[in-house]
């Protein structure tokens, strides 16, 4: 399997503290990943160094995509490579349309492809194409918002940060058909979740505990952290233990 993604002993801090300790893991391109592990893990704070947002870019080791190191590259930049991060709290942007914001990143800028794009995620294209993406919007129109950009983008690598947070069934549904939309156009996806629903959509998982890398492999093997099976490691506080469980 190729690599699309490669994280090389990757350690970050913020504040004084370690989030991410010494990281090594491989994406394997055309696959859905999932990185699972308590909040705190480091689960997020990966995503966000990946993509390289503000406070994330000074850290240690290296993060390469298709064989080229993404150190020192903004945001935009990445963008470009065709990486892209949907997050567990959608942004807003006052005064820009709907429209404007999935076309901003769509390969196929038409008002066709957006308004498919919008449809496919369950949005009537009438009734939102004008809105703004702010808070006239609830927080689960606006994970879809940009589910849809994400699915006019077509992405190398789209990493979707609890992607099942604050919507409902039908919806979460309609993620993961998108999901699959993705990936037949050569999208690799990673999600970022503590939900054994959205593992068991992925093939591959990574569990993370204080910013390291406990256990990888099959769905079925990573599923045994959601049934109260702690992975061992050498986390020693015994608090941070029993809420690893």
């Amino acid at each position: 399997m190729k690599n699309l993604l490669e994280i090389d002993n990757l350690t970050l801090e913020l504040d004084g503290k370690t989030i991410l300790d010494g990281l090594t893991m491989e994406l394997w391109e055309d696959h859905v990943h999932a990185i699972v592990g308590i909040n705190g893990a480091g689960k997020s704070t990966l995503a966000n160094t990946i993509m390289g947002l503000a406070n994330y870019q000074d850290f240690s080791g290296d993060i390469r995509f298709r064989g080229k190191s993404l150190k020192g590259l903004a945001v935009d930049e990445r963008a470009r490579l065709g990486i892209t991060l949907s997050w567990q709290e959608p942004a807003r942007f006052e005064g820009l349309k709907v429209k404007d914001f999935i076309r901003a990143s769509a390969r196929d800028k038409s008002k066709e492809a957006i308004n498919s794009a919008l449809t496919t995620v369950g949005l009537k294209p009438d009734r939102y194409l004008d809105r703004a993406v702010d808070r006239t919007l609830s927080g689960g129109e606006r994970k879809k918002v940009e589910l849809a950009s994400i699915l006019a983008m077509k992405p190398r690598l789209a990493l979707m940060d609890e992607p099942d947070s604050g919507i409902d069934i039908e919806s979460i549904e309609r993620i993961f058909n998108v999901v699959s939309l993705l990936r037949k156009e050569g999208t690799t996806v990673v999600f970022i979740t503590h939900s054994l629903a959205v593992l068991q959509q992925a093939e591959h998982g990574f569990l993370l505990c204080h910013g390291r890398l406990i256990d990888k492999g099959e769905v079925s093997k990573i599923s045994r952290y959601f049934a109260g099976e702690c992975m061992p490691c050498d986390v020693r506080d015994p608090e941070m233990r029993e809420k690893a469980v």
